[in-house]
């Protein structure tokens, strides 16, 4: 598990880093540009591919390619593997230019077809979102071929450049936004022309690593390709399975459209602060189980497989339970001192902090589910994920029904927040059907020492929150304080909750090596 901890740790170090420019970009285009109708245009049009990318390229491609992968290097030769990798690529490249030119054609229905309401609020701006949408679509044709070398270097334990790649979209869209965007009649459209070749600079950047392995495709195209077409039948499935999530995220879009103009921009502003410690903790572990899982499944290791996926539990209740706490606490505390610049007031963080405290609630299933999906994509089983992807989906439908519709038709504000809430609690059905399934094939089986780990993690959290809501200053203090004194405070709060939580775990018994789940 030694190696496995330094690579998660190489991976959430990288991942640090962008996140961290990510909220840096954010506060940027927040303070640049208005919560109005043409910023949620632009959100839409970067909401489509982005969500794309999650569903096919670092979703159903990765968790149905990299398994195979792994399994040719571990039973096949050479030439064999780079066979493999040829021909996937020219399979890849190939649908992918053909779903690039389609979705630039298509651009006016799809904005009809994610964002409806448009068309019923004279203030939303769908003719800028269309225009916008042809400009950020090929981002999926680059952004899913770096997908493609990012599962070829993680299968050969290079996580560190993968991981450092997505620094460069925040970076290009930093530069678009202050530099560009005094070029452009409408500002905005600086941010969709950073999209474009931020998804060049992505592809660009792992290409050298590649070629250093030998391993650099030659695009070919076979009609039938046994490794090919296994992937294929793995990644059907796997399009629902593996991003139940993003499509949730979907649905609310589409709904937001039809609330008050800026519910899209709150939605994705707090989706942004829910995504850093997902990505840090949740992605990060389970970038690096898959390929150990599927080498462990390939070597007919259950022992070991076991083994893998109790760690990964283990350390994601660690950090997800406390993570959970702290940002519903501090969910205005942190919009406030990040975000209320500029154009960015106070309404906007009250809206936003709302949405962010219910989209909170669900990170610890979000989290769960990142590590207990691969303890079936590593099997090759991509029915058991699909299967439950859709029973949370359908239930987050009705959720949605059953909590912002009454809440939309009262007049109160704040209806977005109920879709966080709705993908919340499915994300909780997602996870809890994924555990009972792996206990019920066998592969995942918590002894007696989970009762204790789990009694400890909720006493420190308790004594964290305790101490948070006992220390913290009121909202009016959070809008009329100075910069200094909001990021003074934030640190040392977000010091106390930290230092508290961990001291707390060790006296009441919990060892360091425990604390990694060792």
């Amino acid at each position: 598990m030694s190696r496995l901890l330094r690579s998660g740790a190489v991976i959430s170090a990288m991942t640090m880093i962008s996140r961290v420019l990510g909220l840096l970009r954010d506060m940027i285009v927040a303070r640049y540009f208005p919560v109005d109708g043409a910023t949620d245009a632009f959100f839409v049009a970067f909401k489509i591919p982005n969500l794309l990318r999650r569903l096919f390229a670092e979703g159903a491609f990765s968790l149905a390619f990299v398994p195979v992968l792994a399994e040719y290097k571990e039973k096949r030769d050479r030439e064999s593997l780079r066979d493999l990798i040829d021909h996937v690529s020219g399979a890849l490249g190939s649908v992918l230019l053909v779903i690039t030119v389609l979705g630039v054609i298509a651009a006016p229905v799809l904005i009809w077809v994610f964002a409806p309401g448009f068309d019923s609020k004279p203030d939303a701006r769908p003719d800028l979102a269309v225009e916008m949408l042809r400009i950020t679509f090929p981002y999926i044709l680059f952004i899913s071929l770096t997908a493609f070398v990012s599962g070829i270097l993680n299968t050969f334990h290079k996580f560190a450049i993968p991981a450092f790649t997505p620094t460069l979209l925040n970076v290009v869209m930093i530069v678009a936004a202050i530099w560009g965007s005094p070029y452009f009649d409408e500002p905005v459209l600086a941010l969709a022309w950073g999209v474009f070749f931020a998804g060049i600079a992505q592809l660009a950047f792992q290409l050298p690593t590649l070629a250093r392995l030998g391993l650099l495709p030659r695009f070919r195209f076979k009609r039938v390709h046994e490794g090919v077409s296994r992937i294929l039948r793995l990644m059907i499935p796997a399009l629902f399975g593996s991003s139940v999530a993003q499509i949730n995220l979907l649905i609310n879009t589409v709904i937001a459209s039809f609330l008050a103009v800026g519910s899209i921009s709150w939605l994705y502003y707090s989706d942004r602060f829910v995504e850093l410690p997902l990505a840090i903790f949740g992605v990060a572990l389970g970038t690096v189980i898959l390929p150990k899982l599927s080498s462990d499944h390939a070597k007919a290791d259950a022992g070991e497989f076991r083994h893998t996926m109790n760690w990964a539990l283990r350390l994601a209740i660690l950090i997800s339970l406390p993570a959970t706490l702290g940002l519903i606490l501090l969910a205005e505390p942190i919009l406030a001192t990040v975000m209320m610049y500029g154009q960015f007031g106070w309404n906007d963080v009250q809206m936003s902090a709302m949405s962010l405290a219910t989209y909170a609630f669900g990170l610890t299933a979000f989290i769960m589910v990142k590590v207990l999906a691969p303890g079936f994509y590593s099997r090759q089983d991509t029915k058991t994920p699909v299967r439950i992807g859709i029973y949370a989906m359908f239930a987050n439908m009705v959720l949605n029904l059953l909590i912002v519709l009454p809440w939309h038709l009262s007049g109160t504000a704040g209806a977005h927040a109920g879709l966080a809430l709705a993908t919340a609690l499915a994300a909780y059905l997602n996870a809890g059907l994924l555990f009972v399934m792996l206990r019920r094939q066998h592969i995942f089986e918590p002894d007696q020492a989970w009762l204790g780990y789990l009694l400890r993690i909720v006493g420190a959290c308790l004594v964290m929150g305790g101490l948070l809501f006992a220390i913290m200053p009121d909202d009016a203090w959070w809008q009329d304080s100075r910069v200094w004194q909001r990021v003074s405070w934030l640190t040392g709060l977000i010091a106390l909750a930290l230092v508290s939580y961990f001291a707390t775990l060790r006296l009441l018994g919990m060892p360091f090596r425990q604390m990694l789940g060792r």
